[in-house]
């Protein structure tokens, strides 16, 4: 395992219970830090990482809360608060898709995506701004399709797109206080979204990869691992696509 330099430090993920977020949760407790994890509802997925967290002996919790929800990002944000004091990391991973092409895109769902995704995202950093230190590292999850764009996912790939901008506005804010924020934009990934792609589906995504395949969740959690650390001291306003050559 590669030591990334971040014992000691505190950490909040959202949307930490599956895939990609789960794997940062576990990477992060794996270098010693101390993590809140939120999460959107109870779920086996739940229920598994905090076993998981707890036969490492991690000092980690488990939180439910809905980041499209005003108050329940400010209560996610007082048990950080009250937990830590203050809040070194901070990763952005909480989001929703869903396929439709433009003309059968109900306004329900397109609010949906862009409140969870990107609006989410706003909340979580202006309710965590006040507990930041000024040597802070904040990594945004977005998507390496979303300056491509993907057909029948419209208003994912605009959120996704939404969050670059995001995080580039954030960097000139939060510059001045030494604090960095990130993006990663992952590529197909092994979640539970690619484990139910046809194989015919498969096929086709896979022949775009040129390394020929889908990324392991850990392998974007090595990412913002890096990016978290103080290798990348001097790296902000960046994105960094971990997409295995689309």
């Amino acid at each position: 395992m590669i030591d990334f330099g971040l014992k000691g430090r505190t950490a909040l993920v959202t949307g930490g219970s599956r895939g990609i977020g789960r794997a940062i949760v576990l990477g992060l407790a794996r270098q010693g830090v101390s993590v809140v994890a939120c999460h959107a509802r109870p779920s086996d997925a739940v229920t598994a990482l905090a076993g998981e967290l707890a036969a490492m002996g991690a000092d980690a919790q488990l939180v439910q809360a809905d980041v499209t929800s005003e108050a329940d990002v400010e209560r996610l944000l007082g048990t950080v608060a009250e937990r830590f004091g203050s809040l070194d990391i901070l990763v952005n991973n909480a989001a929703v898709v869903s396929h439709s092409p433009l003309h059968e895109l109900s306004l329900e769902e397109w609010r949906r995506v862009l409140d969870t995704n990107l609006t989410g995202v706003f909340l979580v950093l202006r309710a965590a701004h006040k507990l930041l230190p000024d040597d802070a590292a904040i990594v945004n999850i977005g998507s390496a399709g979303a300056l491509r764009g993907t057909a029948e996912r419209t208003h994912y790939m605009t959120s996704k797109a939404g969050v670059v901008g995001l995080t580039h506005s954030m960097a000139k804010e939060f510059g001045p206080r030494g604090i960095r924020i990130n993006t990663v934009a992952a590529g197909y990934t092994e979640t539970d979204q690619m484990a139910g792609l046809p194989p015919a589906r498969r096929a086709q995504i896979m022949a775009k990869i040129a390394l020929g395949r889908a990324a392991d969740p850990d392998e974007i959690a090595g990412a913002v691992l890096y990016l978290l650390s103080d290798a990348a001291r001097y790296v902000t306003g960046a994105t960094l696509h971990v997409d295995g050559g689309i």
